[in-house]
């Protein structure tokens, strides 16, 4: 299931199209290491949470408690208001993945999504949607994105080859040349 968080921007932004920001494993599949992954836009629970939750509540049942890793959250409130009701946070720092966001509701249970860092570009942050989502997935929130990390860094490594070439002839250096401009016997 994909479902996009919709916010109010400044007036001026209001027409603008917005990016995918959640993406939910398909209804009905069997369980996986992940039920999705979420987005935010910032590390801020308390302004992140109310749209989060305004999307889970109808599709899972109303969303009560979530706990994150504090390692990437600077301020963790114990409690948000959302619409209508009080989300409890928690936290837990050993037992729990850093790049993992746990849902807890009364009526369905508990669901598990990735999350992705607000400076991710988007086109890494929809194949980390893509793969989180996966029904089929056998990563952990952790592996994706080490993974994600270790392509990130093989692209800046090859962008940064093609840029030494280049900037010391690359394909376009001639080759020595005789007085005639041919090459050397």
């Amino acid at each position: 299931m994909t479902t996009t968080i919709r916010y109010l921007p400044a007036f001026e932004d209001r027409t603008a199209s917005l990016p995918l920001r959640l993406m939910l494993a398909p209804v009905g599949t069997a369980p996986a290491l992940l039920d999705g992954a979420w987005w935010p836009r910032s590390r801020d629970l308390t302004a992140e949470l109310p749209a989060l939750t305004a999307v889970l509540d109808p599709l899972w049942g109303r969303i009560t408690h979530v706990t994150v890793n504090p390692t990437f959250w600077p301020t963790i409130p114990r409690k948000v208001p959302v619409d209508g009701h009080v989300v409890g946070v928690g936290w837990f720092k050993a037992e729990q993945d850093p790049h993992k966001l746990l849902l807890f509701s009364y009526n369905v249970g508990r669901w598990d999504l990735l999350v992705i860092p607000p400076e991710t570009s988007p086109a890494t942050a929809a194949r980390l949607m893509t793969e989180a989502a996966d029904p089929l997935g056998i990563l952990t929130a952790r592996a994706l994105m080490d993974e994600a990390e270790q392509r990130r860094i093989a692209e800046e490594m090859e962008l940064s080859l093609v840029s030494v070439w280049d900037s010391e002839g690359g394909h376009e250096a001639s080759l020595p040349t005789d007085s005639r401009g041919l090459p050397p016997a």
